[in-house]
């Protein structure tokens, strides 16, 4: 786990190569294991890899346009009505979706939703609810961009990390 930690990274340019629709069943199984608090599972995936869908989300948001390019997106859903803690679930689901990718050998990229805007007059959320036909009880809070990497980055090296944010059993204390 800790090497898969190590070498993945956001990624967002893909080849244009598409994934089959047992890697998709795979993924989507992986998200659905995602623990949750409470067991409640309050979250929801719309898998889409529709290239004219996926063009649409990728303007959703400033900075999302790499989504066009992505074999898959998963958007994520979740429940408020379901749990308190909607959000933290479904965030979980989002990291099980980076890494379960990572271990595929496949690409992969969160696309922040919630809080975001699309227009002055309209948000990020409200277009995607719209473009995919969410009802109003489920909230949008992220995509998941996945596909075959078409770029490398290095993995990240232990040196970098940041121990200097980490104290031992009281805060200032250093690790």
């Amino acid at each position: 786990m800790l090497d898969l930690l190590y070498k993945r990274r956001s990624i967002r340019k893909y080849a244009s190569e598409k994934l089959d629709v047992d890697t998709v069943q795979l993924l989507l199984g992986a998200a659905l294991l995602s623990p949750s608090s409470r067991g409640f599972q309050p979250w929801q995936f719309v898998a889409v890899d529709d290239p004219e869908v996926l063009t649409q989300l990728a303007s959703c948001k400033k900075g999302a346009g790499f989504l066009k390019d992505a074999a898959l997106g998963i958007v994520i859903l979740a429940d408020p009505e379901k749990s308190d803690v909607w959000i933290e679930d479904a965030s979980i689901a989002a990291t099980i979706l980076h890494l379960t990718s990572a271990s595929l050998g496949l690409g992969s990229c969160w696309i922040q939703i919630r809080e975001r805007q699309f227009s002055e007059s309209e948000t990020a959320e409200q277009n995607i609810r719209r473009i995919l036909g969410i009802p109003e009880n489920l909230k949008v809070t992220s995509i998941i961009s996945i596909g075959y990497p078409d770029e490398f980055k290095s993995p990240h090296v232990e040196g970098d990390l940041g121990f200097d944010k980490v104290h031992l059993n009281k805060y200032g204390s250093k690790f």
